[in-house]
C-alpha cells in the first residue's frame, strides 16, 4: 500500500469538466490535444508522494493505492490551483510596459505573471489569478512502479529539483555526486542540489553523508583516457599507464 515518502512511477491525462485535455505525460496525447510544449520532459513521471510533486488532490489521492492501480480523482479548485479571486487584478498604466498589452496576452509586473483581461485608454486590467483558477481537475492515472533502488531513487530527486540525470555512486552510507562542469555555473542546480540533499536526507535514513565532487580533465586528456580504458579492456586487467594525469578532483561535502 502507498504511503507517504514512497516513490512511485505515475503517468496521467489532466482534463477540464467538459473533457478539455489540459495537460498530460503522453507526448502522442499532449500533441492531439494542442497542449504539447516544445522542450518539455514527456514520459512516465517520478514523484515522491507527499511532497507536492503533483497538485496536492491527485498527491493526497496517490496514498493508500497499490501499484498497477488505474483510475480518477476530481480535484475541487482549492486543492487544484485555487479558488478564483475578483480582487487579484490591477489596473496598470500601458506605459509600464515595452510593448501596448493586448487582451489575452500574458505579461509580467514585478514579480507576478497574469492575463490582459481588456485594455481600456492607457490603461491595462491584468487578472494575476491562475488561468485554471477556480476549476475542477480530473486526472485520469496509473501508478505503474514503486521505486526500490536507493541510486534510482537519488537519481530521480536530480532529476525533480535541478532537471539533470545524475548517477551517484553509494557505499557505506556515503553517497557521491560527480557534478557536470557546466552545472556549476548554473543558479537552478546550485540551489536545486541543496533540496535534494534534504531530500535524501528526510527519505533515505541509511545515508549519512553526501558528497558532490567537480572532475577537471586536461584538455586532450579525455581522449586519451578513454583509448587506455579500451586498451585495458583488451588486455584483460593489464595495468594501464598515465589513467590519471591532468586529472583534478575537488570535493565539497554535505
Amino acid at each position: 500500500m502507498i504511503k507517504k515518502g514512497d516513490f512511485i512511477r505515475i503517468s496521467y491525462i489532466a482534463k477540464l469538466e467538459d473533457g478539455t485535455v489540459i495537460d498530460s505525460t503522453d507526448e502522442s496525447v499532449a500533441r492531439e490535444h494542442g497542449v504539447y510544449e516544445e522542450g518539455a520532459r514527456y514520459g512516465d513521471i517520478v514523484v515522491v508522494v507527499g511532497e507536492g510533486h503533483v497538485l496536492r488532490g491527485l498527491d493526497e489521492d496517490l496514498e493508500g493505492k497499490e501499484v498497477g492501480y488505474r483510475g480518477s480523482v476530481e480535484v475541487p479548485p482549492e486543492k487544484a490551483f485555487g479558488e478564483y479571486d475578483e480582487n487579484n487584478k490591477e489596473v496598470i498604466s500601458i506605459t509600464k510596459f515595452n510593448e501596448k498589452p493586448m487582451p489575452g496576452q500574458r505579461v509580467k509586473v514585478g514579480e507576478k505573471t497574469g492575463i490582459v483581461e481588456k485594455v481600456i485608454g492607457r490603461r491595462a486590467v491584468v487578472d494575476f489569478n491562475h488561468p485554471l483558477a477556480g476549476k475542477k481537475i480530473i486526472f485520469d492515472y496509473e501508478i505503474k512502479e514503486m521505486i526500490e533502488d536507493p541510486k534510482e531513487k537519488i537519481k530521480y530527486l536530480f532529476l525533480i529539483y535541478t532537471g539533470r540525470e545524475l548517477v551517484p555512486k553509494i557505499r557505506a552510507g556515503k553517497v557521491t555526486v560527480e557534478v557536470p562542469r557546466d552545472a556549476s555555473f548554473n543558479q537552478f542546480f546550485l540551489l536545486g542540489k541543496y533540496t535534494v540533499v534534504d531530500q535524501i536526507f528526510k527519505h533515505m535514513d541509511d545515508v549519512k553523508e553526501v558528497v558532490f565532487t567537480e572532475k577537471f580533465v586536461r584538455s586532450g586528456e579525455e581522449e586519451k583516457e578513454e583509448k587506455e580504458r579500451s586498451k585495458g579492456k583488451k588486455g584483460k586487467g593489464k595495468k594501464k599507464r598515465g589513467e590519471k594525469a591532468g586529472e583534478t578532483e575537488m570535493k565539497e561535502e554535505s
